[in-house]
């Protein structure tokens, strides 16, 4: 599979160990065998709409939540996007930004 499926089930199991949920308890609520879990959140398998809604249900999120995943993205890249972002930002949003940056 791809960098898409890797990164969804990164999230799913992100979402999930959020919730304080074992593969087994997720499977169960899911009606779903924890080996096929266990294969969407490694990447090696996409769950299919119907299972998307389900997930999204019993995580408590939206479906496109299950998407959200821009955060696993490498240091350089997330640097780089950062970079891109304050170039083009007026001194007053680069102001906002710093304040913000610096109470982190």
């Amino acid at each position: 599979m791809g960098i898409i499926a890797k990164k969804l089930g990164k999230r799913i199991k992100e979402l999930r160990e959020n919730k304080s949920l074992s593969q087994q308890q997720l499977a169960d609520i899911l009606n779903m065998e924890a080996s096929n879990l266990s294969k969407i959140e490694r990447g090696i398998q996409i769950p299919k709409e119907e299972s998307l809604l389900k997930l999204s249900n019993a995580l408590n999120v939206n479906v496109v939540d299950l998407f959200d995943y821009e955060h696993f993205t490498d240091r350089v890249t997330l640097l780089t996007n950062i970079n891109k972002i304050l170039t083009v930002s007026d001194d007053t949003t680069l102001q906002k930004i710093y304040k913000i940056l610096i109470n982190l």
